[in-house]
């Protein structure tokens, strides 16, 4: 679905690129995941690929199509939800969707569908400037789904969104997947990728460290414990063991044997931790 090959972009054109070498390949259907801290070139390559940017060097293709010769009917293709939130202020929530879905020359969905899927139903026809941050958001979120998009860009989707909106969002990314939708998911918080994706990238300055599952890159840099809580004389105690380790085995089952066993449950790093490892940078 999106092919990256060698991909160089300077925005001065000094010879210091913003994205440096870039490598790689989305299968359709997946959720990939393309996460590292500001600045590090998620944008910039991301808006190559929606024909925001002009390619410079490299190859890139998306959904078949080649960005440096782009097509109208790519557009027709795929989706993007920005970060930034840029409807019409001046528009109602559902003109902003009325105008938007005229720009296509496939079958597009209902406003009010799109309106309810993302709990502005009853907010149609308040104009999006009096929307807060959010409403704004999720008005941006709904827009992109317009077009029923084969390939979906999406820029930070849950971000300004309070936990219960937040995990309606996740809820309706992950439907959309199951129906073949292909995701490219740009975000610096490692909770949600980890939640969604079924692969990630790790860039840093322009670079691609890694790509991998979150499963395997929690296998792979992940110390492998089990921590439990046990009853002992009357106080909790709490320990961590190794699950490789046959001295630590060993005393965890004597810990099950006989005492009672208060809460256990496996440890494993978390991505940010992971790529902080593997970076040595943060994702501030």
């Amino acid at each position: 679905m999106i092919k990256v090959k060698g991909l160089n972009h300077s925005y001065k054109k000094d010879g210091k690129y913003a994205v440096n070498n870039v490598n790689f390949e989305v299968a359709e259907g997946e959720i990939f995941g393309f996460l590292g801290p500001s600045g590090a070139g998620k944008s910039t390559t991301q808006n190559i690929m929606t024909g925001l940017l002009q390619l410079q060097e490299g190859e890139v293709t998306v959904a078949g199509y080649d960005v440096k010769h782009i097509k109208n009917e790519m557009f027709n293709q795929i989706g993007m939800s920005f970060e930034q939130s840029n409807v019409y202020s001046k528009m109602t929530a559902k003109e902003n969707l009325d105008f938007y879905r005229k720009l296509f020359d496939v079958e597009t969905r209902e406003p009010q569908d799109l309106l309810d899927l993302v709990g502005l139903g009853d907010k149609g026809n308040i104009r999006a400037g009096e929307f807060s941050k959010g409403m704004k958001h999720r008005l941006t979120f709904a827009r992109s789904m317009i077009n029923n998009p084969t390939l979906w860009f999406l820029d930070e989707p849950t971000t300004g969104l309070d936990p219960s909106i937040a995990a309606d969002i996740k809820d309706i990314i992950r439907r959309e997947n199951k129906k073949g939708v292909t995701v490219f998911l740009t975000t610096h918080n490692m909770y949600i990728a980890d939640e969604l994706c079924d692969r990630v990238a790790f860039i840093v300055d322009g670079d691609i460290k890694l790509i991998d599952s979150p499963k395997n890159l929690k296998l792979q840099y992940g110390e492998q414990l089990v921590e439990v809580e046990y009853i002992k004389d009357g106080d909790v105690v709490k320990e961590s063991f190794s699950t490789i380790k046959t001295e630590d085995k060993n005393q965890l089952k004597d810990i099950i044997d006989k005492y009672e066993i208060q809460t256990m449950h496996t440890k494993e790093a978390t991505l940010e931790e992971i790529f902080i490892k593997v970076t040595g940078r943060g994702l501030k």
